[in-house]
């Protein structure tokens, strides 16, 4: 065996991962592991309940401190982002996106952690957040193991959102609900933001880098080795044959000016509009911004903006 494999690149998707040709992936946005608390800062109280003890997978929940005994709020399940194969529901960032999402919309939340590439390939991380969905959708009639969904949760008033990869996941969720129904739950919204999506022939306004599409694409086959290619609707939402049956009808796609997968994001709004869906799509772009800026940049005026925009589209319903 080669000793010095495990340091020779497959994929730099640089400034986000290295694939090595061992198959091991590396973080490059730096981010750790946060334990759930009392946010001092939005005063949103947070824990982490399992939901597949068997798969050792939690979810992280998050409820303003000062919610009244009983009372009612919004749901929103929360996907991560990270390619399929790097990021958690407990690193800092989104720790800290989801404490500023559910103080500013007044909801209570599920961020899901789910298993990842490459133990754990594609679709794993889509059947662990569907298992997921199941474990939330439990309390719906007051009596699932967990007080705060329980008690605080309105499942008439549920959304679903994620960004990049959970983007992707989001999407698919929406599909599955739509085609098999997650008992008492009416889903009123959901919110892709920068999701992740490819195909094999570029759309208008794809990027034309060559080097850059490999790279993608690499990462593509990577996190799902038993995929058909770029036109897999796992990825590429134009070939599935139900994309007409995504669960909702109201969807809010964000996407960013300088992201390379911008162009996929309003592509699935035109698709989606062609389908056969009757729902309602608006899309926000965000000028000279690239994919994610708002989990790293989260105080800049781009990031506040967009934040708010989750919020009406939220409380709108």
């Amino acid at each position: 065996m080669d000793s010095t494999k495990s340091s020779e690149i497959d994929i730099d998707f640089s400034p986000y991962l290295i694939i090595y040709k061992d198959g091991h992936v590396e973080q490059l946005n730096e981010s750790i592991f946060v334990p759930p608390s009392l946010d001092p800062r939005t005063n949103v109280e947070s824990k982490d309940t399992p939901y597949s003890p068997e798969n050792n997978l939690s979810l992280r929940l998050y409820l303003p401190k000062n919610t009244h005994q009983n009372q009612k709020l919004p749901l929103l399940v929360y996907f991560h982002g990270g390619g399929f194969c790097v990021e958690s529901a407990f690193f800092s960032r989104y720790h800290s996106f989801l404490n500023s999402f559910v103080s500013e919309a007044n909801i209570i939340a599920a961020s899901v952690e789910y298993r990842q590439a490459p133990e754990n390939p594609v679709p794993c991380p889509h059947d662990d957040s569907w298992t997921a969905l199941k474990w939330v959708a439990s309390h719906s009639d007051g009596k699932g193991p967990d007080d705060w969904l329980n008690h605080h949760a309105d499942f008439q008033r549920v959304f679903f959102s994620g960004d990049s990869a959970g983007g992707n996941i989001a999407h698919h969720m929406g599909l599955r609900h739509g085609l098999d129904k997650l008992e008492g739950v009416n889903v009123r919204g959901i919110i892709l933001v920068h999701p992740y999506f490819w195909g094999e022939q570029p759309v208008a306004d794809d990027t034309d880098d060559v080097n850059l599409r490999k790279k993608l694409e690499g990462m593509w086959r990577f996190t799902c080795p038993t995929t058909s290619g770029f036109d897999d609707p796992l990825i590429n939402p134009a070939f599935d044959p139900n994309l007409a049956s995504l669960g909702t009808n109201r969807l809010l796609v964000c996407v960013a000016e300088n992201d390379v997968v911008r162009a996929r994001g309003w592509y699935y709004t035109e698709i989606l509009k062609k389908s056969g869906w009757g729902g309602e799509v608006e899309v926000m772009e965000s000028k000279g911004e690239d994919h994610c800026f708002h989990l790293t940049n989260p105080t800049s005026e781009n990031a506040v903006a967009l934040l708010k925009k989750f919020v009406s589209f939220i409380n709108q319903d």
